[in-house]
């Protein structure tokens, strides 16, 4: 069962996708904190073993494995396409550490009920910090890290050739977005579902548009197609 368990999980949280930049560092435009997910291992062991069992003991041994992991986790770098919830990150960091330091206190203590109140917290606190960096829907983050390439990487040196070389790919990952899984959107938006499919369909129009203009060479007209594409794209991701 663990080993289910582990394998489901990495299938989740470390899905990377194919990317189409062979020149790119794929860690760049991964979500994930290798750090953060190797604190999976402590977390597994504490919330589905030493937890239900009420083994007050083995919680208390984990304290130095926390210890190093959070450590890590405090001094890891995010990758370049999660730049923009650095934020969100650092805030969430406060509550994870504060989170850690009370599971550490009731390590010292005798009361069992709050030892197990500490690893309730703790685990809910590093389910948190993934929910921060895990992208919103599987379909946009296949765009966004082709999109993050263009934006972050090309576009910035006026490197046309190189996104009309991407394009196709952008537009078929696009359109993909418009066809997501309607009944898991609807249960996930609910009332703001009506807003994502006419988002949807503006990066995608907005994805061709830009293909179209980038044929006709003029610089002024390129950078402001970029520019309406990423603004789309922050358009759609921002209802969730």
């Amino acid at each position: 069962m663990k080993k289910l368990f582990l394998i489901s999980f990495v299938a989740l949280f470390l899905f990377i996708g194919k990317s189409s930049f062979a020149q790119i560092d794929s860690s760049e435009i991964t979500w994930t904190v290798p750090e953060l997910i190797k604190f999976h291992d402590v977390i597994y062991l504490i919330w589905h073993e030493a937890y239900p069992a009420k083994d007050v003991k083995a919680l208390k041994g984990f304290v130095p494995e926390i210890r190093t992991s959070m450590e890590n986790i405090n001094n890891a770098k995010l990758p370049g396409i999660v730049r923009e919830k650095e934020g969100k990150w650092k805030e969430g960091l406060v509550d994870f550490n504060k989170a850690t330091e009370e599971y550490y206190k009731a390590a010292e203590g005798n009361d069992d009920q709050v030892m197990l109140d500490a690893a309730e917290k703790l685990h809910s606190n590093f389910e948190m910090m993934v929910r921060i960096l895990r992208p919103v829907l599987k379909e946009i983050d296949e765009y966004h890290k082709v999109l993050y390439i263009i934006y972050h990487k090309y576009f910035p040196d006026k490197k046309y050739t190189e996104i009309t070389n991407v394009m196709d790919d952008l537009i078929q990952k696009a359109d993909a977005i418009t066809k997501a899984d309607e009944e898991k959107l609807k249960k996930r938006l609910k009332e703001k579902y009506t807003e994502f499919l006419p988002a949807a369909k503006e990066l995608y129009a907005n994805t061709v548009s830009l293909k179209e203009i980038l044929t006709t060479n003029d610089a002024a007209k390129i950078n402001e197609a970029v520019e309406k594409m990423h603004s789309s794209y922050q358009k759609l991701e921002g209802i969730f």
